[in-house]
């Protein structure tokens, strides 16, 4: 290396340095004069209109808070092997159409020792929500952090059929039935 080589090749970036600080600055140097000699006037107010924090997000129900509770109740409703299959349509998307598929999940032998709990629940619509669930088997975590979803159908928050075929897939059963 050639003593003071790296100050010529610093030297020779300088003027590009320059240039590249002038092109970037220029913009904001002129934004800040006055050129009308009058008045300062105050700059125009925002385009955008905010949403007001007392108003609910798009992207959640009206009442996120009982939404979230309901859910968490009705998981686990869903998930109580004690819970008559009756009780239980009554908490899954479609139940009334989905008896078998039910009957298989509920008729697996594993699937009578299963239960959830329900971690975390983030809506992404009104009446969508992605749910993140611990799986025990006889009281043994088999699937933590699982994902499902939950949707509202008819004023109830249920457990959505994708989540419940998906279970029923995992069990190894080739043909849950119709609707998955």
């Amino acid at each position: 290396m050639v003593l003071g080589s790296d100050l010529r090749r610093a030297a020779g970036r300088a003027p590009a340095v320059l240039v590249a600080l002038v092109l970037v600055l220029a913009p904001a140097l002129t934004a800040c004069g006055d050129d009308s000699g009058g008045d300062n006037t105050s700059p125009p107010s925002p385009s955008v209109k905010l949403p007001r924090p007392t108003e609910p997000s798009p992207s959640a129900p009206d009442d996120p808070a009982a939404a979230e509770k309901e859910i968490k109740e009705n998981w686990k409703k869903f998930f109580d092997p004690a819970v008559p299959t009756k009780d239980k349509q009554a908490v899954l998307q479609n139940g009334d159409a989905m008896g078998q598929v039910l009957k298989s999940f509920g008729g697996d032998e594993r699937g009578g020792q299963v239960e959830a709990t329900v971690e975390k629940v983030a809506f992404t619509s009104p009446t969508d929500a992605d749910v993140t669930y611990t799986l025990t088997l006889k009281g043994a975590t088999v699937m933590p952090d699982a994902a499902g979803t939950s949707v509202e159908q008819d004023g109830t928050w249920k457990v959505s059929v994708k989540t419940l075929c998906g279970l029923v897939g995992l069990s190894g059963n080739a043909s849950p039935g119709p609707g998955c």
